[in-house]
């Protein structure tokens, strides 16, 4: 089972006996909330996940969007109707930011088959499906956390992949440079990270770039099998997208979930700004 799924064959998919369950992920940093997207429309027997409520735990010091405690996830999951034995296909607006957060923290809690929407809600719409208003009212799952099956990083853990392997910050290029920061109250990066913005993992369209395409970009930035490789972002969201870009390019990598906004809630953390 391949990570991104096209629109023809969710479509046939949706038509089969067992269709997958279908989570619509779509969220803006700076709102408005996804939940007005869905009820103006969404692909049909969609149920809405929202990712500050049902993807993250409360933020604070651990970061803007840490994770969310086991019990919790496990009960918003079993209400959208998630189950161990049922494949699960999450999509956002286009670009799979969104998607791909709530792909690897299902990932990380145990899910062995989640894949996501290549192109979103927009290419769906492009391909002339069917799209709806109704709200979907699904069979709860049975869904059972288990925290763990992802690696991931602490501030400690990142600085030492930063020094001894690959730390990619997926953040836009200025605010890596502390040019600007436009949400934490510290602008800068982890030193001895490396610029990856995660725009350049998916094309106009929002649609992932082939894995090819991907190899190169990351093996550009120094990535390697041999290597350790993390990433991070301003709150571990489009950091999961970097980790998912990774995994289509065939290079494991861990997920510092508490991010940027971690790492500066603590003023003992060096930071750095500028080119490295």
């Amino acid at each position: 089972m391949t990570t991104l799924i096209e629109v023809e064959e969710l479509a046939a998919l949706l038509e089969a006996p067992e269709p997958p369950v279908l989570l619509d992920v779509r969220w803006r940093l700076a709102g408005p909330p996804g939940i007005e997207d869905y009820r103006a429309g969404h692909l049909p027997g969609a149920v809405f996940v929202d990712l500050d409520r049902d993807l993250s735990g409360p933020p604070g010091p651990a970061g803007r969007h840490p994770l969310p405690d086991a019990e919790a996830f496990q009960q918003a999951m079993r209400a959208a109707g998630v189950s161990a034995d049922r494949q699960v296909v999450v999509y956002d607006d286009a670009d799979s930011t969104a998607a791909a957060r709530a792909w690897w923290v299902l990932r990380y809690f145990g899910h062995p088959r989640v894949r996501v929407l290549n192109g979103g809600y927009r290419a769906w719409v492009a391909a002339g499906r069917p799209v709806t208003d109704r709200p979907a009212t699904p069979e709860p799952g049975d869904f059972t956390a288990r925290p763990g099956a992802l690696p991931v990083l602490d501030a400690a853990g990142a600085a030492a992949v930063a020094e001894r392997g690959v730390l990619l910050d997926a953040r836009a290029a200025e605010r890596y440079r502390g040019e600007v920061e436009p949400i934490d109250p510290v602008a800068g990066h982890i030193p001895g990270a490396v610029s990856a913005p995660t725009t350049g993992n998916v094309g106009p369209d929002g649609r992932f770039l082939p894995p090819e395409r991907l190899r190169e970009r990351f093996a550009s930035l120094g990535v390697d099998r041999a290597v350790e490789v993390g990433a991070y972002c301003g709150s571990g969201v489009t950091a999961a997208h970097q980790v998912l870009a990774l995994e289509l390019a065939g290079f494991p990598a861990a997920l510092y979930v508490g991010s940027w906004s971690n790492w500066v809630a603590d003023p003992a953390n060096p930071v750095a700004t500028g080119e490295e």
